[in-house]
């Protein structure tokens, strides 16, 4: 059923205005006219006019058999046809008319409004393209309505802008536009343009409901950023959800909310859900950068370092000059070198965002286990020292920020091959080095002697 105040039952009301326009061309047309036809035009007319549906088409049906070449007789046949609900008749007789006067506005009009309900975008927009006036806003709003149904909304709102320009009070517009920014999840350019509605009608109920959803979701999705900003990830992932239940119809902001809730799993280091999140995204939307830039992160923090190379590539394939980009690229790919040597976390068994706290008591328990003065066997004693020497290593650098910068950063502080000038790994000496350290201490390495009995 169409709707009062659509743009197709406006079409409606402007039939007659064709038929005149159809007369005007008419008259203006070439001399020797057929008088048999002219007579069936004439009396198919009159009983169009009283309707006599059945009759009047019988008499153009004559009329097109007796002048094959006569644009009229076709396109009155059409209009018939159209009043007795038979479309797929009235359409080969409007592309008919077209090509025997390309000119004819009423028809190619008409045409492009029946392949508009047929779903055949694609010459719909073709039709109207070729009538549509600048000024007109009555046709901009009916190829609106063709760019909406072709999935192309943001045509459509250009010619809806034109149409709120061109007609005063234009509140059907407006609502038009603020419904597509909307749905394109451009929340603040809706709440604009419905304002703009309000202006004009302020108890225009359709806009008023929709402005009261739109300024809801608005407000929550400020306040999420507002959060995000101050580094409050939980509560901003809180009002994130929030948008999702309050606007679970509209994909866009689902995906966005997403997006977004992604991010602050990555930054509040919880790379397990960061990484689920941001899957769900890229899911959908295999080429999101922001998506890939935080799973990233996250596969970083779970020393998945191929995973975390491979989507930093893929998003500097989409934007090759961003340095967050670059500088992630060349941590990874350091990382991931780094990982095939000697990695410190993996030595004491903790994760790369542990705690101060948590990497010394980790040391603490594997000093305690594999002190070299628990093991009697020469073979295992050795194993001992070598695993020793490691872990006093690993606290040294993970304990001291400086150091522990440098290496999550891909550069071992106690490898002589990545200092400059050279120098020897002062870890790198024998277990008679390490005696008299206590694994219990907080400070350097060297206290008083320590031995199990």
């Amino acid at each position: 059923m169409v709707a009062p105040g659509s743009v197709t039952s406006r079409l409606g009301s402007v039939f007659p205005f064709l038929l005149v326009l159809v007369d005007l061309q008419y008259e203006g047309a070439e001399c020797g006219v057929n008088a048999d036809v002219e007579k069936h035009l004439e009396l198919g007319k009159k009983l169009l006019a009283a309707g006599q549906l059945a009759d009047a088409l019988s008499q153009f049906h004559a009329a097109v058999d007796g002048d094959p070449d006569n644009y009229i007789a076709y396109y009155r046949r059409a209009t018939v046809f159209l009043a007795m609900g038979k479309s797929k008749a009235a359409l080969p007789d409007l592309t008919k008319v077209i090509e025997l006067k390309m000119d004819f506005t009423a028809a190619r009009l008409q045409r492009g409004h029946l392949l508009l309900k047929q779903g055949k975008l694609d010459e719909a927009e073709d039709d109207f393209k070729k009538v549509v006036c600048v000024w007109d806003a009555e046709l901009r709003e009916l190829r609106a309505e063709c760019f909406i149904k072709e999935g192309e909304p943001r045509k459509a709102i250009s010619d809806l802008k034109a149409s709120s320009k061109l007609k005063n009070d234009n509140t059907e517009a407006f609502y038009k536009i603020s419904t597509l920014y909307y749905e394109l999840g451009d929340h603040e350019l809706s709440l604009s343009e419905v304002r703009e509605c309000l202006k004009l009608d302020q108890d225009h109920k359709r806009c008023f409901a929709h402005y009261k959803q739109v300024k809801k979701l608005n407000k929550l999705i400020e306040s999420a950023e507002e959060l995000i900003k101050d580094g409050r990830y939980t509560d901003a992932i809180s009002k994130y959800e929030s948008v999702m239940k309050t606007e679970p119809g509209v994909h866009e902001y689902t995906i966005r909310s997403k997006e977004r809730i992604c991010h602050c799993f990555s930054k509040d280091e919880k790379p397990v859900e960061a990484i689920r999140v941001c899957s769900e995204v890229l899911q959908v939307e295999p080429d999101n950068v922001n998506a890939l830039k935080d799973r990233a992160e996250a596969y970083l923090i779970e020393e998945m370092y191929d995973e975390a190379i491979q989507d930093y590539e893929t998003a500097q394939e989409h934007n090759e000059n961003d340095q967050q980009i670059r500088e992630g690229l060349e941590k990874a790919q350091r990382l991931l070198k780094q990982s095939q040597r000697r990695d410190y976390y993996k030595i004491l068994g903790v994760k790369r965002n542990a705690k101060k706290q948590e990497i010394i008591k980790a040391y603490r328990k594997l000093a305690l286990q594999w002190h070299p003065d628990n093991f009697q066997n020469e073979e295992e004693k050795k194993k001992a020292e070598k695993k020793f020497i490691d872990i006093a290593a690993a606290k040294e650098v993970l304990s001291d920020p400086e150091m522990r910068k440098k290496f999550d950063d891909g550069e071992d502080p106690l490898d002589a091959e990545s200092q400059q000038g050279g120098g020897g790994n002062p870890f790198h000496r024998s277990w008679n080095s390490w005696q008299g350290f206590n694994p219990f201490s907080s400070g350097g390495p060297f206290r008083f002697k320590f031995h199990f009995n």
